[in-house]
């Protein structure tokens, strides 16, 4: 395969949108700890399912940590891609293009963890409240 600045540029809006997406998510979950430490503090709240939330909301975090980290990278390995493209290093650069890849999947599995996650924290604060099976 022939590797020039058309291929880096395909990775260009995707990696910022991607790292946007992992930014609001953490946002909004750092929002939800900070709501849960208030009523826990200052309101003396304690859930019902309080050690699973709080197990569940630090794995959560360190997923998306771990997923903006990788994405980060990838974006980093497109910009030497870029580089290395420029200085006419073109083997040097279908490595680095392949790292960015590479850190991309990696980042996008994290992110999947995380909303399976996610999805079991919703578990959790169902469980306290009574649903009937008609």
């Amino acid at each position: 395969m022939n590797i020039d600045y058309t291929v880096t540029a395909l990775m260009f809006p995707a990696i910022p949108l991607i790292m946007a997406v992992y930014s609001n998510r953490f946002h909004t979950l750092s929002a939800l700890i900070r709501k849960l430490h208030d009523e826990y503090v200052f309101e003396k709240h304690i859930p019902p399912e309080w050690e699973k939330q709080l197990k569940n909301l630090n794995q959560r975090i360190n997923y998306l940590k771990y997923s903006i980290g990788a994405s980060s990278l990838g974006f980093l390995f497109n910009m030497s891609t870029v580089l290395a493209l420029y200085l006419d290093a073109i083997f040097v650069a279908r490595l680095i293009f392949a790292s960015c890849c590479i850190s991309m999947i990696i980042s996008i599995l994290l992110f999947l963890l995380e909303i399976f996650l996610s999805t079991n924290a919703l578990k959790l604060h169902l469980s306290d409240m009574k649903i009937d099976k008609d």
